[in-house]
C-alpha cells in the first residue's frame, strides 16, 4: 500500500519549527545586540515562535509543500507566512507584557530572518535536486530540443525529475528570434527553427552532433518539415516529446520521459481554421440526428463530434456489424448521456430505410455511407452504383418524406472529371442531391411552412483523409512493419490530404452555413452549390512514402525500397476539386469554397438512377455504365488507369 502524505507533513512541520526557533535569536541579536533577554524568556518565546509560524502557515498550506519542487508561488507563500508569523509573535509579546527588544524594527527583522531561513531551506532542496538530476547516466543521449518556450520548459523540468535521466539536453532551438543567445534552465538557446541546418553544421564541426532531435510543443506543418529535412541530411533521428498530460505530476518519486515518433499527420497539420462552434451547437442540440456509414472513418468522426454537441438522440447506421459495434461502444463510454441507437441496415434496402426513418423521424441526416475504394469498385461496378447512387437517392427520399430539416451528403474529389465508376457514381449522387436542394429552395421560397418539400440537401466535397479505411498511410505503415517495400503506383501520383478531424469540423461548418435562413444567406451561396473543403496543396505520394520511411528512422531506397507498381483500374494521377466549368468561389468562412456545377431535374435524375439500379440488379453492367455515361458526360472511364495530366 502506498504511504500517504502524513509523514511528509510531519517532516515539513519539524523542519519549519527548527528554522523558526533559529530565526528568533538571529532577529533578537540584529534588533538589540547589547540587550539580551533573560534566560526564562526563551522557554516561552521559542515555542511561541513555532506556534506563530504554524498559525500563519496553515492557511497558506506551508506544511503541504514539496520542497524539492517548490515554485515561485510556493516561495511567495513562504515569505507571506514569515511576515504574518512575525506579526503574530510580536502581538503576543505585547498582549502578555513580556520582554520586547527595544528596537521598533524588531518585527521587520524577525520576518526577514524567518523568510531567509524558510526560503533558503527550500532553495537548498531545489539545488540538491537539480544537482542530483544533472548526474545523468554515462550513456545518456545528447539532445537538441526544438519548440516553443512553454513546451521546452515542461520537457526540461520533466527530464530533471527523471531519476535515471536517459537524455542530456545540450542545446535549444526556439521559435522566436529574440530568444536566441539566452539560456533556459541553464541550457543555451542556439538559434531558431530556421537555423536548424546551420546549427547542426556547427555542432558537427565541433564534434557535438546530437544523438536525437526532440520536438517540444508548437511545431508542425512546413516548419516541422524543414527540421526533418535538416535532420535527415545529418542522419539525426527526430522524436516528439511526450504530451504534458502524460508526464507524472510534480512531486512523484519517479518520472519517466519516453519519446514518441513523429506522425505523418503532424506534417500536414495546418493553422487551425476558426469554426462556428456555437452555430454547430445550435444546429445539433436537441435534434434527432442520424449518421449513415457511422462505422467508417468519416461517419465515425461525424458521430463523435455530433455526440459532443448534445443531440436529442443519435442513430448510428452501418451495414458492417463489427465497425458499428466499435463506434457504438466508444460513444457509450465517452458520451453515455446521449440517447443512442445502433442500427444494422443497408442504404440500398429502400423498404428497410423507409421504415427506419418513419420510426426515428430524424431532423438532421449525415449521409457518409459509400463504397470508396476505386479499384474494388472497378472490380464490382454494379455494387458501387447501387450503394453510391441508389443508396443516396433512397436516403434522401426517405429523409424528405419524414420532414427532415437537412441532409448532408459527403462527396469526394474523385467525382470531378471522373475516370472511375466510383467517382462517376458519386458525381451522379451529387447531381441528385443538388437538384433536390434546388427544388427545396424553390419550395421554401413559395411556402416557408412546407418542411417536407423544403428539406435542404447540402453536398460537401473533399479529398483523402489521413488514416481512413483504404488510405495509403495505413498501407505504408503495414509495409514498413514488414520491412518494405513501400508500393507507389506512379512517381508523379498526387493527392489532396486532410486530417479526419479537420475535415469533419469543416463538414459541420458547411452544414451550419447551408442551413442558414434564406434571408441571412451569404451572397455567394444564394444560388446554391457544392461546398468544397480547402485541401491546401496536393502531395506527391512518393514524397509521402519517403517521409514516412524517414520518420521511422530509416533511409529511403537504402533501408527500405520504394517500388512503383503502375496505375490501378480507374485511377488518375491527379485528383481535382473543381470541374473546369465550376468556377470556385470563396466564402466568408475560412476553409470553405463553393462550386456551382450544372444541375438537372431531380425527377429526371431519379428515374435515371432507378434505370441504372434495374440494370445493376439484373447483372447488366454494359447498360448501367452506358446510362451513367449519358448522365455524367465528363465521365471518361479508364479501367486501366490514366496518366492524363491536368
Amino acid at each position: 500500500m502506498a504511504r500517504g502524505p502524513s509523514h511528509r507533513v510531519v517532516l515539513n512541520l519539524a523542519l519549519d519549527s527548527l528554522l523558526a526557533m533559529a530565526a528568533l535569536p538571529a532577529a533578537v541579536w540584529a534588533a538589540a545586540p547589547g540587550a539580551w533577554p533573560p534566560g526564562g524568556w526563551w522557554v516561552a518565546a521559542l515555542p511561541g515562535a513555532v506556534l506563530a509560524l504554524a498559525a500563519a502557515g496553515a492557511p497558506l498550506r506551508l506544511p503541504l509543500q514539496y520542497w524539492r519542487f517548490a515554485g515561485l508561488r510556493d516561495l511567495l507563500a513562504v515569505a507571506g507566512a514569515a511576515v504574518l508569523a512575525a506579526a503574530l509573535f510580536t502581538a503576543g509579546l505585547h498582549l502578555l507584557g513580556a520582554w520586547r527588544p527595544p528596537n521598533p524594527a524588531f518585527p521587520v527583522l524577525h520576518a526577514a530572518a524567518l523568510a531567509v531561513l524558510l526560503v533558503g531551506g527550500r532553495v537548498a532542496a531545489l539545488v540538491q535536486a537539480a544537482r542530483h538530476a544533472s548526474d545523468t547516466a554515462p550513456d545518456a543521449q545528447n539532445v537538441l530540443l526544438v519548440g516553443a518556450a512553454e513546451g521546452t520548459d515542461v520537457f526540461l523540468r520533466a527530464l530533471a525529475h527523471d531519476r535515471r535521466a536517459p537524455y542530456r539536453v545540450t542545446g535549444i532551438l526556439s521559435l522566436r528570434a529574440r530568444q536566441a543567445g539566452r539560456r533556459m534552465q541553464g541550457t543555451p538557446i542556439l538559434g531558431t527553427v530556421e537555423d536548424t541546418e546551420a546549427v547542426l553544421d556547427a555542432l558537427r564541426g565541433e564534434g557535438r552532433l546530437p544523438s536525437v532531435i526532440v520536438l517540444a510543443s508548437g511545431l508542425s506543418g512546413p516548419a516541422l518539415e524543414g527540421v526533418l529535412d535538416a535532420a535527415d541530411r545529418h542522419g539525426v533521428p527526430v522524436r516528439r516529446a511526450p504530451a504534458p498530460t502524460t508526464l507524472a505530476p510534480a512531486g512523484e518519486e519517479t518520472q519517466r520521459v519516453e519519446l514518441r515518433p513523429v506522425s505523418i499527420e503532424d506534417l500536414l497539420d495546418r493553422p487551425q481554421v476558426p469554426l462556428d462552434r456555437e452555430g454547430m451547437a445550435r444546429l445539433v442540440q436537441g435534434r434527432r440526428v442520424l449518421v449513415t456509414g457511422a462505422g467508417g472513418t468519416i461517419g465515425g468522426e461525424l458521430a463523435r463530434q455530433v455526440a459532443a454537441l448534445g443531440p436529442a438522440s443519435l442513430t448510428l447506421l452501418d451495414h458492417g456489424e463489427y465497425v458499428l459495434y466499435e463506434i457504438d461502444l466508444e460513444l457509450r463510454e465517452k458520451h453515455p448521456q446521449v440517447p443512442r441507437r445502433a442500427v444494422l441496415a443497408d442504404v440500398r434496402d429502400e423498404a428497410r430505410i423507409r421504415r427506419l426513418f418513419d420510426a426515428i423521424r430524424p431532423e438532421l441526416v449525415f449521409h457518409a455511407a459509400a463504397l470508396k475504394h476505386v479499384p474494388m469498385v472497378e472490380n464490382d461496378p454494379l455494387e458501387g452504383l447501387l450503394t453510391n447512387a441508389l443508396g443516396t437517392r433512397i436516403v434522401a427520399d426517405a429523409a424528405r418524406a419524414v420532414g427532415t430539416t437537412a441532409m448532408v451528403f459527403i462527396s469526394t474529389d474523385k467525382a470531378v472529371n471522373p475516370t472511375s465508376v466510383m467517382g462517376a457514381s458519386k458525381r451522379l449522387a451529387e447531381m441528385y442531391c443538388q437538384a433536390f436542394d434546388v427544388d427545396a429552395r424553390a419550395a421554401r421560397a413559395a411556402d416557408p411552412r412546407a418542411p417536407r418539400e423544403g428539406m435542404r440537401c447540402i453536398t460537401v466535397r473533399f479529398g483523402n483523409v489521413l488514416g481512413s479505411t483504404g488510405s495509403v498511410v495505413p498501407l505504408f505503415r503495414r509495409q514498413l512493419e514488414r520491412g518494405g517495400p513501400l508500393t507507389v503506383t506512379h512517381p508523379d501520383m498526387r493527392r489532396y490530404f486532410m486530417t479526419v478531424r479537420e475535415a469533419v469540423g469543416l463538414v459541420l461548418q458547411a452544414s451550419v452555413v447551408g442551413t442558414t435562413d434564406p434571408e441571412n444567406m451569404p451572397p455567394e451561396l444564394a444560388e446554391g452549390g457544392i461546398f468544397v473543403l480547402d485541401m491546401g496543396d496536393a502531395v506527391k505520394i512518393v514524397d509521402l512514402a519517403r517521409r514516412m520511411i524517414r520518420l521511422a528512422g530509416l533511409r529511403p531506397d537504402q533501408d527500405v525500397e520504394i517500388r512503383f507498381t503502375g496505375l490501378r483500374p480507374g485511377e488518375k494521377l491527379f485528383e481535382e476539386l473543381f470541374h473546369g466549368k465550376e468556377a470556385p468561389r470563396p466564402t466568408a468562412y475560412p476553409g470553405l469554397l463553393v462550386a456551382t456545377p450544372r444541375t438537372a431535374d431531380a425527377a429526371l435524375v431519379g428515374r435515371a438512377i432507378d434505370e441504372i439500379a434495374a440494370a445493376a440488379r439484373s447483372g447488366n453492367p454494359r447498360a448501367a455504365l452506358a446510362q451513367l455515361g449519358r448522365l455524367v458526360p465528363e465521365f471518361e472511364h479508364a479501367p486501366e488507369g490514366t496518366v492524363a495530366t491536368r
